[in-house]
C-alpha cells in the first residue's frame, strides 16, 4: 500500500493491533470500530478498506489467538528433546515467554468466551488441541494411552490456572518449583543439565545452582 494512504487509512494489521490492545484493556465490548479509529487518528469510514464489519475484525482476533497460542503451543510439545523431561521444559517455555504464548491474550479470549457460547465452543476445541498435543508428546516417551491422557491434563489445566487466577509469585520463587512441576507431570525427575539448559533459555540463574536438581 502507498505510504501516504496507509497514513489516511490505517492497514489491515494496524487496526487488529488496536483491536487486541483494546481486547486486553477493556473486554470483547470495547472492541468497537469509531473508538479503534481515533485510537489509530484514522477515519472511521477507513476500517471498511480491510474487514466488512466488527465481525470480520473479532473473527481476525481470534485467529491471531489461535495462531499464536494454540500453533506455538502445540509446536513445543513437538520439539525436538531426548527425554521426557526435556519435553516438558521445552512446553514450560510456553509459562514464560509471551512471545511464545501470549498470557493476557489468553486470558482475555477466556473471558470473551464467557459472553458468547460461539467462542466457547472455539475455546473448548482449541483446548482439546493442546491437550492431544500433550498427550502425544507423552506417548513419544512411550507412557501408556490413559496415563498419557491423565498426565497431559493435569499439566494443562495447571497452566490455565495460572493464567486464569494471575497469582502473584515471585519469579525466584516460580522458577525454584520447576523440577518439582516436571516430576509431578512426568513422574521423572529431571536432571541438572536438562534444567540449566531451560533455565539458559529464559536468562534466568540462581545463586545456588546446586540446589536446582
Amino acid at each position: 500500500m502507498d505510504q501516504t494512504l496507509e497514513v489516511v487509512r490505517g492497514s489491515a494489521d494496524m487496526w487488529l493491533d488496536a483491536a487486541y490492545e483494546s481486547l486486553l484493556e477493556g473486554g470483547v465490548d470495547a472492541v468497537r470500530i469509531l473508538p479503534l479509529g481515533k485510537k489509530l487518528n484514522v477515519s472511521r469510514t477507513s476500517f471498511y478498506w480491510f474487514f466488512k464489519d466488527r465481525e470480520e475484525l473479532l473473527s481476525a482476533l481470534l485467529g491471531r489467538w489461535k495462531q499464536k497460542n494454540t500453533g506455538n503451543w502445540i509446536e513445543r510439545t513437538e520439539a525436538y528433546a531426548d527425554t521426557v523431561c526435556e519435553a516438558m521444559l521445552n512446553v514450560f517455555d510456553c509459562w514464560f515467554d509471551d512471545t511464545i504464548f501470549d498470557s493476557r491474550f489468553e486470558a482475555a479470549i477466556r473471558s470473551w468466551a464467557q459472553q458468547a457460547p460461539e467462542i466457547a465452543d472455539q475455546l473448548a476445541e482449541d483446548d482439546e488441541q493442546r491437550i492431544s498435543a500433550l498427550t502425544a508428546l507423552f506417548a513419544r516417551f512411550d507412557y501408556a494411552p490413559r496415563v498419557a491422557d491423565i498426565r497431559a491434563r493435569v499439566a494443562y489445566f495447571t497452566q490455565a490456572g495460572y493464567v486464569s487466577t494471575k497469582p502473584r509469585e515471585d519469579m525466584s520463587v516460580r522458577m525454584k518449583r520447576i523440577p518439582d512441576y516436571v516430576e509431578v507431570f512426568t513422574g521423572v525427575r529431571p536432571k541438572k543439565h536438562e534444567l540449566e539448559r531451560f533455565y539458559a533459555r529464559r536468562n534466568f540463574k540462581f545463586r545456588a545452582r546446586a540446589r536446582i536438581d
